[in-house]
Formats: C-alpha cells, structure tokens, sequence
C-alpha cells in the first residue's frame, strides 16, 4: 500500500517543526515534502541584533536541505503558486506536487500599504525580514555620521510590538555606546493601549515596568495612535502631530501570503486561514494551517486596531498540534490533539542591548490565572543562549526538544 504524503508549505518555524515532527510521529512511515520560497532557516528574533552589525547573515541561517534530507524529508525549494484544494493538489514554481494532507505554513507578507511612506523605498527602516534589517542596518551606518532624532514604533494593525520594543531598547543601549545618547531625542509611537499590552491585553505591572524603562533611558511614548504617513524626516500622526528625525524604525501588520488569500475556500481578505483548535482549517479536515498563516480571532476592540503575535513559540506549538493529528489521521484515528490560542502559555525574553525582560504567563490571553515581567541583564544573556540552543535544535532537527 502506498504511503500517505504530507505536503507542508513553508520552511521556517511553523514548517519546519510540523514536518519533522509528523516524520517522527509515524517513525517515517509517510511521505513528508516540504516546499519552502527560501532556501535557508532564519532566526527571525535576532533580526534586532543585525542592524547594529551584532551579527550577520550566516549567524542566524542555515540550509534547509540537509536538515531535511538528513530526517529522510524531501525539500523542494520554490514557491508555491495556487491551491487546488478539491484536487487536493499545489502548483509551485518548482512542478505540481499532490498531497493527502496539506500543512500551509507560509508565514507573512508585510502590509506597507497601511501607511504611505513605509516599504523598502520608503522613508522609515524594517526589521522584520532579513532584507529589511540588512537595509536598517545601512541606515544606521549612515545616521551615526550624521546623528539626529530617532523614532521606533509599530503601525496601526501591527501584531509583533516585541521586536519594536527590542529595537527600540537597542537603539538606546547603542546610542549610549556611541556616546551619542544625550544628543538624540528618542520617541516610541504605538497603537497599544497602553504600554506593555503587546497585542496580548498586557501582564500585571508591565505597563509601570515598562515605564520606568523609558523615563531611564529618556524616551517619549505616543500610544494609542495610528500613524498618517511617513514623510523623509518627519512622521505624521493620526490627528496631525509630527515627529522629526533623522532615523526611524516602523514595524508594519502582517498578512499571510498572496496564494493562501487567494485560496478562497479557507482563506480570508488578509490571507488567514480559519481553523480549529486542532489546526486543521474549518473547511476542510485535510488541509492545516499553523503560525501567521493560521486566523486567530482578536477577543477586544481597541480605538487603534491592533494584531496579536502569533510567531515563534506560539507557531511551533501550533505545529507540534497539527503534526500530531495528521498522523492520527493517517493511522485511522479521530484527531485528539487540541489547544486554542488563546490557551498557550506565554513565553518570551524580550532583550534591551544588555538588559532584558522575561516575559511568562500561563495564558497567551486573558483571563489568566498568573503572569510575571522579569527584569535584568540575565533576560539578556537567557536570549543569547537560547538563539544558539534553537539555531543547534532547529539545524539538526530535533523538534521533539523543548
């Protein structure tokens, strides 16, 4: 009997995990090809780190492949182009692949489109790709011989404020080693409530912590604002404030990839898919979406719209859930495995240049029953070791580890 096939799109946290994982759930009994547009793992959360030349490249990348074909995977690098989703089957630039079960893990797209002014030949820097933060890292080689005011923010929709906090506290611990710090005005523009929610309805005392970080390093917070447009040198608030300078980092919304959106079946205008807290998508029950490319509804409404952070931790889980019911499904089972969102724990260590803060929480979303910010330079040094733990995990392909 011919063995079942796993297709799995996308390469990176989501991917990646997902298909070794049902791999090893079926002891390679299965046929698992992944498709990925890139040929290389990143790191996404050292993105912060690159601009400011902390590290490079091929610090926070590896070759997919050979971690793939050493797991008995087959790896295809191209981009898939259309879901045929009644055929079961996915065109990509590389051939036309079948499948019995799909696992889209495509990841984002910036929207740059949610501000005038933002992209790559816009008037504000990135950092949430790796041709953004190689570009931001280019215009602070430039700034710092000709210093001014700095601006670090999120847009209007954005979901991942922990890389705008990270850059911003970077930023200043960067200013200070350039001796540079008292000559720079330094101001943060989100659309949270209030500081320290994170598109996550915030933690107890984050908002106080989170405020004595900024009147320490003497930075300006404008929150609960949508941003009009960014002009060269000068940032246009909703409702008319401007903000000059002469450096400015904007992180933008996500949305999932342009073949998901246009997968109508189970996508929507932003390119999510709908799922269940299995992860298989609501309209199909072989076909699964993990990571950004999975919707997860916003359970508020804020007078900024804002996202919710679906990368990292909260993608692999995603994907340790998914694999785990695919290979029940192959085995004949009624899928078992399931955890809403909003029920993950929350983990992350959100780094400041050489302080930090350790961000738990037995709930992604509230209610939650505890949550704890942890301050200190070894929230610094815990995000060091766990970028090499993760690139050794990852490169070798042992999803199974924690």
């Amino acid at each position: 009997m011919p063995r079942n096939k796993v297709l799995v799109l996308g390469g990176n946290f989501g991917g990646l995990t997902a298909a070794l994982a049902v791999h090893h759930e079926l002891e390679g009994d299965v046929e698992v090809r992944v498709v990925s547009a890139s040929d290389h793992f990143l790191f996404n959360p050292s993105l912060i780190w690159l601009p400011f030349g902390k590290r490079k490249a091929a610090d926070i990348t590896f070759p997919l492949a050979p971690t793939f074909e050493a797991h008995g995977v087959d790896f295809v690098h191209g981009e898939a182009t259309q879901l045929h989703l009644d055929e079961k089957k996915v065109t990509t630039t590389a051939g036309t692949y079948d499948y019995d079960y799909l696992v889209v893990a495509t990841g984002y797209r910036n929207d740059y489109d949610v501000v005038a002014g933002l992209g790559p030949s816009g008037n504000a820097y990135g950092i949430t790709t790796l041709e953004d933060a190689i570009r931001a890292g280019e215009g602070w080689r430039r700034f710092l011989d000709a210093p001014g005011d700095i601006v670090v923010g999120a847009t209007q929709g954005a979901g991942c404020f922990g890389a705008a906090y990270e850059y911003l506290f970077n930023v200043s611990h960067q200013l200070r080693k350039a001796g540079l710090k008292k000559r720079v005005k330094l101001s943060f523009v989100s659309p949270e409530p209030f500081l320290g929610h994170f598109g996550i309805g915030g933690l107890p005392h984050g908002e106080s912590l989170l405020g004595m970080f900024l009147k320490k390093e003497g930075i300006t917070a404008y929150m609960d604002v949508g941003i009009d447009r960014i002009d060269e040198g000068r940032m246009v608030l909703d409702g008319g404030r401007a903000i000059t300078f002469a450096y400015a980092m904007v992180v933008p919304p996500f949305l999932g990839q342009e073949v998901v959106r246009t997968a109508t079946q189970i996508a929507d205008a932003k390119g999510y898919v709908a799922v269940r807290d299995t992860y298989q998508s609501d309209a199909y029950d072989d076909v699964y979406a993990v990571g950004i490319a999975a919707a997860v509804p916003v359970p508020w409404q804020t007078s900024t719209p804002l996202g919710i952070p679906k990368t990292g931790f909260p993608t692999e889980r995603m994907a340790h859930v998914a694999a785990k019911n695919i290979a029940a499904q192959i085995r004949g089972e009624t899928p078992r495995a399931h955890e809403e969102f909003g029920d993950m724990p929350a983990v992350c260590v959100m780094d400041a240049g050489n302080n930090g803060v350790i961000i738990l929480a037995d709930k992604m979303l509230p209610p939650r029953k505890h949550g704890v910010l942890i301050p200190g330079p070894q929230a610094h040094a815990m995000k060091l070791a766990f970028e090499k733990y993760f690139l050794w995990k990852a490169r070798h392909g042992y999803v199974s580890l924690p």
